[in-house]
């Protein structure tokens, strides 16, 4: 390295040990695009001499290649390690980098400026102690400024670090600093910081980034590097009460049963008292379990596996918790949502959530609002798109054990996934439970769904008819229906035109609003297969997803799915009513197919092409194929 440490040399072994007893501090930079995050972290490795020779010579080089500063040293190509950032002068990735100085360790995120990347920015600052926000003192305080701000709120940053950036384009003008201050402390005046400091700088000149400048005489502050090493960032974290998500159950032989996971909060030893929110249960802690051996104590961030007194059921994703301290157990809560994907979030669609090891079934029961982050106004809102941040009710199919995000970062942040692509599409902390939640329970019933229908003499299930308007799926499901009422079985069809003059009447043809329809639509023929019903449901049910949702409403075998498959210029020539024409014209909004999707289903049960059967014959084809599936092949009961 430029910096060789003599203990290096004369005493690795006593190296490391300083090494290990220095304090870590983690950081992110943020900012918008073009405020020199990446160049203020290069250059404080480059003043800091914490640059190995190698990448000395890489670095002159590249700077000569690709850099931004005419052949000068450009300090950003320390961090923009992708080809495209190199090539576009801008951060896209989160780059992490490691290094120390006399007083202390650091990590440090330099996380991406574009609002596109506004994701990654926050997958950054999750594990952040300290916010340095850059502001270039030409701009000021911009939009991507104050949606990085907010966000580091949210995410439970309290100590934070504005420096004021290219101070010398400016000709290091005191005023220009000051306005700069007053304009975002009455910004970040509800934010929730518990500490804000500003330092004037000059990331490429190097002004107050490790030394003084003499260039701002006026400020009498800490460098950016002597404020890193002295802020205070002690942890709470382990005074809280414990909690550890149980990861693996460790059972190695039949005389060993361990519970493995990192402790998210607070702390443990054997003689404690814990409990299992899933089941209630109790017991006492025996072991605490390491490779290195057992401990007499064990604290959050370390990876331990507990041993009990008492053999009670535990899984991966129980959660072992203090017993006179435990977390709320339900099955709704209101949320902060970080909105991470370029397909909108649509209340009543069905995700999975993710909670530590726990995942679950959910959906956004409400929007309540979206926040505006130029001036934090909350605004109404039917969805959210990428980058927005929204407040949101969320139900799950199940109860789960979490707490509020401001008592417990580790237990009580989420994120939520795509049920089809798997992808993460937003990121959450739990503001509360809901404790309405908690009031309702389900009904035991004596008589259940297999004795209605064994009455009826048929298997319950669900035709769900789905393909695009025009295909023929209504008139092909009122056809099935009366060949199933000629056979004695009892059937109801929930047609899509039907249900929206009662139970729909207040939904639109949105994106939002087609959800929720499905949704509704799901709920109801799942009581009527409850009632030991054959039903029929006719609609577009454009989406994959709310198909999806309304299957995984039902036991393996109750759905089945009927894709009638009618290309779309046969279905325009159909068009009694119209439709296609006005939507064509531009008459029609949000109408699938011509300007909104129709996701055709992948596997269903049956597959009707529209183009080859007429009505009758698609019609006789679904029987025969429920008399294959078993549904109408059921003894029928004398009257």
């Amino acid at each position: 390295m430029a910096h060789q440490d003599k203990l290096i040399s004369e005493d690795i072994l006593a190296y490391l040990q300083a090494q290990e007893d220095k304090s870590l501090l983690r950081f992110i930079t943020c900012g918008s695009v073009d405020d020199g995050k990446s160049t203020l972290i290069g250059r404080l490795l480059w003043d800091s001499k914490l640059i190995f020779e190698d990448q000395l010579a890489a670095l002159e080089t590249d700077s000569k290649k690709v850099g931004t500063q005419g052949g000068d040293i450009d300090y950003a190509l320390l961090m923009d390690g992708l080809q495209a950032e190199r090539e576009q002068g801008i951060t896209i990735d989160v780059a992490y980098r490691f290094f120390s100085t006399d007083k202390r360790k650091f990590i440090v995120a330099d996380t991406p400026g574009h609002e596109q990347y506004t994701r990654n920015m926050a997958t950054g600052a999750s594990n952040a102690d300290v916010a340095v926000i850059l502001v270039d003192g030409r701009k000021g305080i911009l939009t991507q400024t104050k949606r990085h701000s907010y966000i580091v709120s949210l995410v439970g940053i309290r100590k934070i670090v504005v420096a004021v950036n290219k101070m010398d384009l400016v000709d290091y003008a005191k005023d220009r600093f000051v306005a700069i201050e007053e304009e975002y402390r009455e910004f970040a005046k509800d934010l929730g910081f518990d500490d804000i400091t500003f330092v004037p700088i000059s990331a490429l000149k190097g002004d107050n980034i490790i030394q003084p400048s003499e260039n701002t005489h006026w400020y009498h502050g800490p460098t950016l590097m002597s404020y890193l090493e002295t802020v205070p960032v002690a942890s709470d974290i382990k005074e809280k009460p414990f909690r550890l998500p149980v990861q693996w159950v460790n059972r190695p032989n039949l005389d060993f049963r361990g519970f493995s996971g990192t402790i998210e909060a607070g702390s443990i030893k054997p003689g404690d008292e814990i409990a299992v929110p899933a089941s209630g249960q109790t017991s006492i802690v025996d072991k605490i379990v390491t490779m290195d051996g057992d401990l007499d104590e064990a604290v959050a961030g370390q990876a331990v596996t507990v041993t009990l007194k008492d053999e009670i059921d535990i899984s991966r994703g129980d959660m072992l918790v203090d017993a006179k301290a435990r977390p709320d157990y339900a099955d709704q809560f209101e949320g902060e949502v970080i909105w991470m994907h370029d397909e909108a979030l649509l209340p009543g669609r069905s995700y999975l959530i993710k909670f530590g090891t726990q995942s679950a079934a959910a959906q956004i029961s409400e929007l309540k609002y979206k926040v505006n982050v130029n001036t934090l106004e909350h605004a109404a809102a039917k969805t959210l798109d990428l980058n927005e941040v929204g407040i949101c009710n969320i139900v799950l199919d199940r109860n789960v054990a979490f707490d509020p995000y401001a008592d417990s970062q580790g237990t009580g942040r989420f994120i939520l996934i795509d049920r089809y692509s798997n992808a993460t599409v937003g990121v959450g902390m739990i503001s509360h439970a809901l404790r309405r939640a908690t009031n309702v329970h389900w009904q035991s019933l004596d008589i259940n769904k297999n004795q209605r229908a064994e009455r009826k003499g048929q298997k319950a299930c669900a035709l769900w008819f789905t393909g695009l308007s025009g295909s023929g799926k209504s008139t092909i499901a009122n056809l099935v229906e009366k060949k199933l009422h000629s056979l004695h079985k009892h059937t109801y069809t929930l047609d899509g035109d039907n249900v929206r003059h009662g139970l729909n009447k207040d939904l639109g043809f949105s994106d939002v609003d087609r959800v929720e329809n499905i949704r509704r639509i799901g709920e109801t023929a799942k009581l009527f297969v409850d009632a030991g019903m054959i039903t029929l449901t006719s609609f577009i049910s454009p989406f994959k997803s709310e198909r999806k949702m309304a299957r995984d409403l039902l036991e393996d075998g109750e759905f089945i799915e009927v894709f009638v498959d009618t290309p779309l210029e046969i279905c325009e020539k159909r068009d009694v009513k119209g439709l296609y024409a006005k939507a064509r014209a531009g008459d029609l909004p949000n109408f699938t197919g011509i300007s909104s999707p129709y996701e055709k289903p992948e596997n269903p049960e049956i597959h009707i092409d529209g183009s080859q059967m007429n009505a009758e014959e698609a019609a006789e084809y679904v029987v025969s194929r429920l008399e294959e599936f078993g549904i109408l092949d059921v003894w029928f009961p004398e009257i």
